[in-house]
Formats: C-alpha cells, sequence, structure tokens
C-alpha cells in the first residue's frame, strides 16, 4: 500500500511539472508574437515616414525657385539704355526751356522794362519803340499808336490838349490826329540818333510836329503829341 502511495504521488508530480511546462511554453510564445507584431509595425511606420519625407522636401526648393525671380522681376525693372535716353532728353528740354524764359526776360528788360528814367534808355531799346510810333503814324492806325501811350497824355490840337483816357484819345478820330505835318515829320525822323534829356525822347523830322516818348513807370511810352 505504501508503495503504491508513493507512486501515485510521483506520477502526481510528474503530471503538474508537465502541465506547467506547457503552460510556459505558450506564454513565452504569446510574448514572442506580440513582440514580432510591435516591430513589424514600428518598421513599417518608419519605411513609410522615410519614403515621404523627401517628397515634401523637394516640393519645398522647387516652389520656392519658381516664384522668386518672377516677383524681383516684377518688382525691380531694368533700367534700358532707352530709359536712360529719354531722361537726359527731357533734362535738355527743360534746360532749353529756361534758357529761352531767361532770354526773353532779358529781351523784355531791354525794350523797356525796369527803367529808372530816360538816361537808363539804351539806343536800341529807343530806336525799337520809336519804329512802332512811325509803323503806327505810316497805318495811320489810332488803336496801335493808343496802344503806346501813357494817360493821360498831352494832344497840342486846339480842342485836346490833354486827353485823360484811350477811350478819349480813340474820340478824336485819326483824320484828326494824323495831321500831313505830323506823318512828313515823322517818316523822316532819324531813329538811329535820338538822344534822351529829361522830358524823354523826340521824333520829329526837323518841323515843329513832333511826338515825345519817355519812361512812365518803368517802361517807354509816349508822353506828348505835339502839332
Amino acid at each position: 500500500m505504501k508503495k503504491k502511495n508513493t507512486v501515485g504521488m510521483v506520477l502526481a508530480f510528474a503530471l503538474a511539472g508537465a502541465v506547467l511546462t506547457g503552460c510556459g511554453e505558450g506564454r513565452d510564445a504569446q510574448q514572442d508574437g506580440v513582440q514580432g507584431i510591435s516591430l513589424e509595425t514600428q518598421e513599417g511606420t518608419l519605411q513609410e515616414t522615410q519614403e515621404d519625407t523627401p517628397e515634401e522636401t523637394q516640393e519645398t526648393p522647387e516652389g520656392a525657385q519658381q516664384e522668386s525671380p518672377e516677383e524681383t522681376g516684377e518688382e525691380t525693372p531694368e533700367e534700358t539704355p532707352e530709359t536712360q535716353q529719354g531722361a537726359q532728353q527731357d533734362a535738355q528740354q527743360e534746360s532749353a526751356s529756361d534758357e529761352a524764359a531767361a532770354e526773353s526776360a532779358a529781351q523784355e528788360s531791354r525794350t523797356g522794362a525796369g527803367y529808372e528814367d530816360n538816361f537808363a534808355v539804351d539806343s536800341k531799346a529807343a530806336k525799337e519803340f520809336a519804329q512802332k510810333i512811325q509803323a503806327a503814324a505810316a497805318d495811320k492806325d489810332l488803336e496801335a499808336l493808343a496802344a503806346l501811350m501813357a494817360f493821360p497824355v498831352y494832344v497840342g490840337l486846339p480842342d485836346a490838349k490833354t486827353v485823360e483816357s484811350r477811350e478819349d484819345f480813340l474820340a478824336l478820330g485819326a483824320e484828326t490826329v494824323f495831321t500831313e505835318g505830323l506823318l512828313e515829320s515823322l517818316a523822316n525822323a532819324d531813329v538811329e540818333n535820338l538822344n534822351p534829356s529829361m522830358a524823354g525822347f523826340s521824333l520829329s523830322g526837323g518841323g515843329t510836329a513832333n511826338i515825345n516818348f519817355g519812361v512812365r513807370d518803368g517802361v517807354l511810352a509816349i508822353n506828348g503829341i505835339n502839332y
């Protein structure tokens, strides 16, 4: 009986050991399977990340290289030789305009603008003004003669004497103002040798009829007609 009990206990222990051994191997197999799956998952994720990253990296530089030259070309146009030549021509035209304006101002000054008195008038300006008087008289143009006057003006006619305005002078009539004696005297006057005096310049051919002019308010103007 003791031998049978002993044999039974030995078999029981052996069976229990076998069961425990089998469970341990199963547990190890499951762990190995889980680890294998985890490693495969990590390797797959890493491979996908490596494949996607170069494409994105390549796209960014290409986009930047394509946009930069276009934007730079639009915002900063190159200066061409034609543009430089146009700027030089504009500068030359402005300079020419300034010179013309200065010359015009100088010419106006020479013709009588800004004179202090009769003695400040040069012979050229006196001659040019005298020729204007001769031209108006030759054409019997009363309006042209009135444009050369500074009113009030002395007119040595019996019914005139001092004429206060341009309208009053025109009312006298061309036939009354341009007498034969005045026209002959003005036509024979020497405009090359006009001498200034306190009264001004006398435009006369040697007779009693003449036209006097001088500086009035800085400019030359007719100040009297004698018959």
